[in-house]
């Protein structure tokens, strides 16, 4: 399989650009030479074949060929509202979650958040984030880029979520009826390492936000939304 690279601008059968940097480095790494093949995705739905015409020493210049209308992405749209876990584990998340289909990523900080951003500092985790979320489809064969949404305390987004919308579950360690059939758009609450507190899930759940369990194993920060979005992906790819 050749291999693939996002390209942030709209692409066109017969032309020729340069790749950016990050991809241009990875053809590098590669050893790619000219002639090679290639498959180019600009988020706007489908691939396109593309060959190498010319490799510099910072640069790399493709041409692009036919577009191919595959389509591996989900029929249901979730978003992930997530209490950011520490360390790794919020790149290996999007990562992931990138993998297994998700369409917006919300990081959150929360009573519990042991991870605490903002200004500068946030937008640049969040950047950082995005390159993941772009790295995974590169790799997994989605067309189109989940959206990582910049730092937000819980509060204020709950505060600014509209009054009606989609179908809105909170993943509870508490006793809670299992988690529901999604259908068309769903968002996803999930806490941070030690969950949220009783007043976070009252607020959530004033929003509209209804309970749900994943079984009776207390689960990681990093894999409760994880295992709600495997859950709903499965057979759930758009109709080609």
């Amino acid at each position: 399989m050749p291999p693939r690279f996002f390209v942030d601008l709209p692409l066109v059968a017969g032309a020729s650009l340069t790749l950016p940097a990050g991809a241009s480095r990875h053809a590098q790494v590669l050893r790619l030479q000219p002639d090679d093949e290639v498959t180019l995705f600009d988020g706007a739905g489908g691939e396109w074949a593309a060959h190498i015409a010319q490799i510099g020493r910072k640069e790399v210049l493709v041409t692009v060929g036919a577009h191919r209308a595959v389509d591996p992405e989900l029929a249901l749209s979730v978003t992930l509202a997530i209490g950011m876990p520490a360390n790794e584990r919020m790149d290996d998340l999007v990562e992931k979650a990138t993998e297994l289909g998700v369409a917006h990523i919300q990081p959150l900080m929360c009573e519990r958040s042991v991870l605490r951003l903002s200004g500068e500092r946030a937008a640049r985790k969040r950047d950082h984030w995005q390159a993941v979320a772009v790295s995974a489809c590169e790799q997994s064969g989605r067309t189109r880029v989940p959206v990582v949404e910049p730092v937000r305390t819980l509060a204020a987004w709950l505060r600014d979520l509209p009054a009606a919308g989609p179908q809105r579950v909170l993943l509870s360690t508490a006793e809670s009826p299992p988690l529901p059939v999604a259908e068309g758009a769903v968002v996803a609450l999930s806490g941070p390492e030690g969950g949220l507190s009783a007043a976070e899930e009252q607020a959530a759940c004033a929003a509209g936000f209804k309970p749900a369990s994943l079984g009776p194993r207390v689960l990681r920060a990093d894999t409760a939304p994880l295992a709600a979005l495997a859950v709903w992906s499965v057979g759930r790819q758009a109709p080609v």
